[in-house]
């Protein structure tokens, strides 16, 4: 094929062709096969240098306003694959190389899984009275909280820091309270030392 897209910012074996961007896209939400934000979309592609960010731009609004993708709500965040769009997946995929799918595909799933993890454990930062700010951790099973932890951080790039790191591994914060508070040595000690690890 030839190079028709705007190459800045594509990493050696991206692609420079709108028309692999096109497929690149569809192959992405039929192989995650449930509704993806399109900003979470359009950064899988351009921080994994797989695309230009404006090419990947064109080629998502090219391939809603042609219905090979639409919108699931109603403010226009979340995306799906049509039937239209399955079908260029599933029959031109192989115009893209397999490490290149591969690649996409990952990053795909560990964003999701980035997100899943803040949406259950959702991290709330405000300013607190006289300066600094108040981080409030939730750690909860879906339905309810299992635990909530409120402290203060002097100024936001801490803050910022903290929700960072928890969403990191919020089970291991989790395990290290649970055994503080029901006073299990062990299950400290072992905690304490995978954070080392």
């Amino acid at each position: 094929m030839e190079f028709d897209a705007f190459s800045q910012g594509v990493e050696p074996g991206g692609l420079r062709n709108r028309s692999e961007i096109g497929i690149l896209i569809c192959y992405i939400l039929d192989n995650i096969d449930e509704p993806f934000l399109k900003d979470d979309l359009v950064e899988i592609i351009q921080d994994n240098g797989f695309a230009n960010y404006f090419e990947t731009a064109n080629s998502l609004s090219e391939l809603i306003r042609n219905g090979n993708i639409r919108w699931t709500d109603e403010a226009g965040t979340l995306l799906e694959l049509t039937p239209n769009g399955r079908l260029i997946s599933t029959q031109l995929h192989t115009a893209l190389s397999l490490s290149l799918r591969q690649k996409a595909v990952a990053a795909a799933a560990r964003l999701q899984q980035v997100r899943r993890i803040e949406h259950e454990n959702p991290v709330t930062i405000s300013k607190a009275e006289g300066g600094g700010y108040q981080v409030t951790l939730r750690i909860t099973d879906g339905i309810r909280d299992l635990m909530a932890l409120t402290f203060f951080v002097p100024d936001i790039s801490e803050a910022n820091a903290v929700k960072r790191n928890f969403h990191k591994n919020p089970e291991r914060l989790y395990s290290i309270m649970l055994a503080a508070v029901i006073g299990e040595k062990s299950m400290i000690q072992t905690a304490l030392e995978e954070l080392k690890a």
